[in-house]
């Protein structure tokens, strides 16, 4: 008897569960190198000098591997239908199957075992390697391929395309993001008009529209660096985002047309795509630049330019305690936070308004750093100036963490 071989007593027990040659080989995998299971098994078989069972017969598979190439068949089919860089197949198997082989393990006390399914993946994707012209790729893979072996039907699961880029937003009346109606919660009723939003369109879905439709896709994902409020523009370079599509059927996709295509809208403008990976999600999302705002403000009652000018100069690295702002203490928690203004140049425009360039610290609230907030914010621009203001235009014109 070869090294590797099993006990005797134990390769006849298992053997007499009334396995084919495969099954009783995949029962000790890991024991013995450079053979297929089937092979292991006759020889497991042969030394124990048990019966041969056929493949039709066994108590576990019930031959099922005499459907392989039928597998493969249509795992090349559908692999074929979509674009990738490599593929893997999964497969899965009746669930009686299932828990027969793991009563087998149990009741022998096995630990050298490979399971049916880690097989059928294997030999599925040998069989229809060479139909589908791209590699395996176990650690990444763009396109799993998972099969029924009970209807032979196949699903698939493709890997999300990642997109970078910057937007503008041109439109005083659109969120960045899809908006779900907060009366019927995307359902659908009379006060979104059946269409289950807020607003109609939003950045998100100018340019996820268009690219959902180009990568065959399934749904867009929109991850900002951070977001600006509906009132708000943003100019200047944009606000960094990443795109993600969802199950795309297609991956190799201009994004210079999906650029000018998104680009036809008036409402937000798109610069810079290109394709990246979710990383580059995480680092949108937990990046913490530095804003440049540009506000029209409002004063109360006439302003004096200088004393405007002064104000304006006082807020140089100024830390402000700003608790959750009124405005937004229905869906925020009630805190109060640090933040700073870097500096503040101002232009007097009428005898009540004028306009504030500003630097502020990650998260700061503008409007609320302008108007005090009924004392939520200290200090604030109204507070300096000694007379209340309000933000009636904002526009963001930098996010301060260089192009990437």
């Amino acid at each position: 008897m070869e090294d590797w071989m099993p006990d005797t007593g134990l390769a006849a027990a298992v053997a007499a569960e009334g396995l084919c040659d495969r099954c009783l080989g995949r029962m000790f995998a890991k024991m013995g190198t450079g053979m297929t299971n089937d092979v292991r098994g006759r020889l497991i078989r042969e030394a124990a000098g048990t019966e041969e069972v056929d493949e039709e017969s066994c108590s576990l598979c019930g031959g099922l591997f005499a459907d392989l190439d039928l597998f493969a068949d249509a795992v090349a089919e559908e692999v074929n239908g979509v674009e990738s860089d490599n593929f893997l197949v999964g497969s899965k198997v009746d669930p009686a199957i299932a828990e027969k082989e793991k009563a087998i393990w149990d009741r022998h006390g096995l630990d050298s075992y490979e399971s049916i399914k880690t097989e059928l993946n294997r030999e599925i994707g040998k069989a229809a390697l060479p139909m589908i012209h791209r590699p395996v790729e176990f650690k990444a893979p763009q396109c799993v391929a998972c099969i029924d072996t009970r209807f032979a039907e196949v699903s698939l699961d493709l890997s999300p395309v990642f997109i970078k880029g910057r937007y503008l937003k041109l439109s005083r009346e659109i969120p960045q993001t899809v908006w779900p109606c907060r009366v019927c919660h995307g359902k659908g009723c009379p006060r979104c008009g059946g269409t289950g939003k807020m607003y109609q369109t939003s950045v998100q879905e100018i340019i996820g529209d268009v690219a959902l439709r180009m990568f065959d896709g399934k749904e867009h994902f929109f991850h900002g660096m951070g977001r600006e409020d509906i009132d708000a523009r943003c100019l200047g370079e944009g606000r960094p985002f990443v795109l993600e599509i969802s199950q795309p059927r297609r991956r190799d996709v201009d994004l210079d047309r999906l650029e000018a295509e998104a680009n036809r809208s008036d409402l937000a403008k798109y610069l810079y795509l290109s394709y990246t990976d979710r990383d580059e999600v995480k680092r949108t999302k937990t990046a913490e630049p530095t804003k440049t705002y540009r506000v029209i403000v409002k004063a109360e009652g006439k302003v004096n330019k200088e004393e405007v000018i002064n104000a304006a100069s006082s807020f140089r690295n100024v830390h402000l305690n700003q608790r959750t702002p009124r405005r937004v203490e229905h869906r925020r928690a009630d805190l109060v936070r640090d933040r700073e203004i870097l500096w503040v140049e101002a232009e007097v425009l009428g005898d009540d308004t004028f306009s504030l360039t500003l630097e502020t610290q990650s998260g700061t609230y503008v409007k609320e750093f302008v108007s005090g907030d009924e004392g939520r914010c200290v200090p604030s621009f109204s507070g300096a100036l000694g007379i209340q203001c309000r933000v009636v235009e904002l526009d963001v014109i930098a996010i301060n963490e260089g192009l990437k």
